[in-house]
């Protein structure tokens, strides 16, 4: 494929490489990008291999950012992994660099930099990171660190494998990163447990969650109620994939309230596309798992009644 071609001549040209991803990251967004850079470093150990952008305790285990000056970019080769758009972009020195290339398994909808490889149908950022290091497996070598950094963001896009983004591909890439030494049962315990706090909130979530008869789902998480379980907006992400367990939800939002008072709106479904509704609502992702913002409590009985409309036709 000409355009991994042209992005590991530009890794084997720059001799400092630092790599970017999103704001607010999940497993994929740390996995992808610590997982290239360990590609990297033991293929390349004379060059200079950083990721940056701010530092997750929660997310630790797979790695953990780089603190690097502003003078640092200059000249650097910046890729930016699992980030759709550029506003998006933690470190918000990405354009600093000498080149930019974007990588990234969200709808193309808002291209950046001078070298894009997305491919949307991919289970993960992570599974791409280890299709580019198999297209040139002779040349560059996959540790056991990159390995577990890998499996550990495709275990966190597909939901432990339980989400349609699940292919044969995603399996057999699992199955290799395990063999290069992911240690895939470690991994799923720590995406798998939460806290005390996490689990009182669960089943506030269960206890006061709306279904419609026609498979819409939805739950809004105010400030008051995180400060009762003790819990910020940050830490909510875990009970997300909450509502998909229940046999008669077809698609489902979770409405969590931020510090300004508007809401952060969590769209997912496990049939229906969602991500037109979240560009609506100032947001966007994929078919199946999208974000959006409500403003106030008008938008979200809005967005509500249009998850309805395309629950109830589908």
């Amino acid at each position: 494929m000409e355009i991994l071609d042209e992005i590991y001549a530009n890794i084997k040209k720059y001799p400092k490489i630092i790599i970017h991803r999103h704001q607010r990251p999940d497993p994929d967004a740390f996995g992808s990008q610590v997982g290239l850079a360990e590609i990297i470093k033991a293929s390349f150990p004379y060059k200079e291999v950083y990721v940056v952008g701010k530092d997750f305790p929660s997310l630790n285990w797979i790695g953990k950012m780089d603190d690097l000056k502003s003078n640092e970019f200059n000249d650097a080769l910046v890729i930016v992994v699992d980030t759709a758009n550029a506003p998006r972009i933690d470190d918000r020195r990405f354009n600093n660099g000498d080149k930019l290339i974007k990588i990234d398994h969200h709808p193309n909808d808002e291209p950046f930099g001078d070298l894009m490889w997305v491919q949307p149908e991919a289970s993960s950022c992570s599974e791409m990171i280890y299709d580019f290091y198999q297209h040139f497996a002779n040349d560059l070598k996959l540790p056991a660190k990159a390995a577990n950094a890998l499996y550990a963001g495709i275990a966190g896009d597909t939901g432990r494998f339980l989400y349609p983004a699940t292919t044969a591909r995603t399996m057999l890439v699992a199955g290799a990163l395990i063999a290069h030494g992911a240690d895939a049962a470690g991994i799923s315990r720590r995406e798998d447990q939460i806290s005390v706090a996490l689990a009182r909130l669960s089943a506030y979530v269960y206890e006061n969650l709306t279904i419609s008869d026609s498979g819409t789902a939805y739950v809004v998480l105010s400030n008051e109620v995180l400060k009762r379980f003790g819990l910020t907006e940050a830490g909510t992400s875990a009970v997300v994939p909450l509502p998909g367990k229940i046999e008669d939800v077809k698609a489902w939002a979770i409405f969590v309230e931020q510090e300004d008072g508007h809401f952060r709106v969590r769209l997912r479904s496990k049939g229906p596309a969602i991500n037109e509704l979240a560009k609506n609502h100032q947001g966007g992702g994929h078919a199946l798992a999208s974000g959006a913002k409500a403003a106030d409590t008008d938008e979200i009985n809005q967005i509500v009644e249009e998850l309805e409309t395309i629950t109830s036709t589908n």
